[in-house]
């Protein structure tokens, strides 16, 4: 069934790149509202935008959404990410500032927050997109590919960076709430000192510290603590890539694998999908039945509507 959170989250914190600080609210939404933001000012009536391919506006450095009055909210991924990797399909984002906070880099912070007040059920079922064909974006060296998988939702990411701490590194694992908890969550965004200077004067990372980003070197890592996982740097990609790909609007019946992907790429493999109608259907989970109190699945997702052709 579609889920939604079962109590209110009030987090605050500043934005990596403005360096604006912002107060954060989730709120439990009705089933088929899908996730929500609403922009609040001192001066105006709120905004509001549903996470959809039609609300990106731009996909950088962060991912941004807006509408034709311009940009409304930006760096959405992580806790796009976050209820992606719950399971959570209805939410209502409150937020008073131009960029959802940081908090220590990861979307570990908002999974915690979710954990206290617990994933709710919703009388509807939930729907996903089937993708049925492969769609793939080739951006030079890098790529980004979506394929059929019955089995729910794969993650494939690779990436490569000329840094002795980096290099090549690979995740790959099927996506539940357990898996993004323990594997994904706590991964945190990441730079190199050496474009500290130019992003900052381009308007970018303005709010980065050590306290929320893991900074690189020409030898090493500058955070004190170290990394938390050997990988740390390709989790947060696949991280970013479960945030990316829920501006689809539903979770995904796909493979996504990627190669020395980001935010543009990823959006890019979103887009191309949804451009191609005969690549996905739109599905239904299927029904459940109890059997000595346990629910057990019966049946593939059924089909709720096709694609037009």
């Amino acid at each position: 069934m579609q889920t939604t959170l079962a109590g209110k989250i009030a987090l605050n914190g500043v934005g990596v790149h403005g360096g604006v600080e912002a107060n954060l609210t989730f709120k439990p939404a009705a089933a088929d509202t899908g996730i929500v933001f609403s922009r609040t000012f001192a001066d105006q009536s709120p905004r509001r935008i549903s996470v959809s391919r039609q609300s990106v506006q731009a996909t950088d450095l962060a991912t941004v959404l807006g509408d034709r009055s311009g940009a409304l909210v930006s760096t959405v991924e992580h806790a796009l990410a976050a209820f992606a990797g719950l399971g959570v399909d209805n939410a209502e984002v409150e937020i008073d500032g131009p960029e959802v906070p940081i908090l220590d880099g990861s979307a570990a912070p908002i999974v915690a927050a979710v954990d206290t007040v617990g994933v709710a059920k919703l009388s509807a079922r939930r729907k996903y997109l089937k993708v049925l064909k492969p769609i793939r974006v080739e951006n030079g060296a890098s790529f980004g590919e979506l394929t059929p998988y019955d089995a729910g939702f794969r993650l494939e990411v690779e990436i490569e960076f000329e840094h002795a701490m980096i290099g090549r590194q690979r995740f790959a694992g099927n996506l539940t709430p357990d898996v993004f908890r323990r594997d994904l969550s706590k991964a945190r965004t990441f730079g190199f000192l050496k474009d500290v200077e130019r992003l900052r004067g381009a308007g970018y990372a303005r709010g980065a510290s050590l306290d929320n980003t893991i900074c690189l070197d020409g030898d090493g890592v500058l955070n004190p603590e170290g990394l938390r996982f050997a990988d740390e740097f390709v989790r947060h990609k696949a991280l970013d890539a479960v945030g990316d790909l829920a501006l689809a609007g539903l979770p995904l019946f796909a493979r996504y694998r990627s190669f020395r992907g980001g935010h543009k790429l990823n959006f890019q493999v979103v887009d191309a999908l949804l451009a191609d109608r005969s690549a996905y259907a739109v599905v239904e989970a299927p029904a459940r039945s109890r059997r000595e109190g346990a629910e057990l699945a019966v049946g593939a997702p059924v089909l709720a509507y096709a694609p037009e052709r």
